[in-house]
């Protein structure tokens, strides 16, 4: 890669131009502008989704694999965590408490047993 020629130049200046509009269009807009309710709802779950989709692979794989042994300190924070949250359910720090229980089991079998 060279330097910066007329063609690259212009490309970047374009994809700034339509990142720049397609993230303000709900700005630049007269009229107030309303989700359906389909989308509404949707959006509920969309940070749980994708909570999910980067935390699970990171708690089941290591380097690309299934995990295989027991002797893994993420299957017994997660089981930890999972089994706080279910008994806390109603709970208002469920999920905080999840959290530190899952770490609170972690730390010692990683730090401590290598795991």
């Amino acid at each position: 890669m060279g330097g910066l020629d007329g063609w690259m130049l212009l490309t970047i200046a374009g994809l700034v131009l339509i990142s720049v509009l397609s993230r303000s269009f709900f700005f630049l807009s007269q009229s107030q502008w309303q989700l359906p309710h389909w989308a509404q709802r949707g959006l509920l779950y969309a940070p749980i989704a994708a909570l999910s989709a980067v935390i699970a692979p990171e708690m089941v794989m290591t380097e690309g694999h299934l995990t295989t042994t027991l002797a893994d300190a993420r299957i017994f924070a997660v089981a930890a965590g999972v089994a706080f949250f279910f008994w806390r359910r109603g709970a208002g720090q469920a999920v905080l408490g999840t959290i530190v229980v899952g770490m609170a089991v972690y730390l010692p079998l990683h730090i401590g047993l290598g795991w």
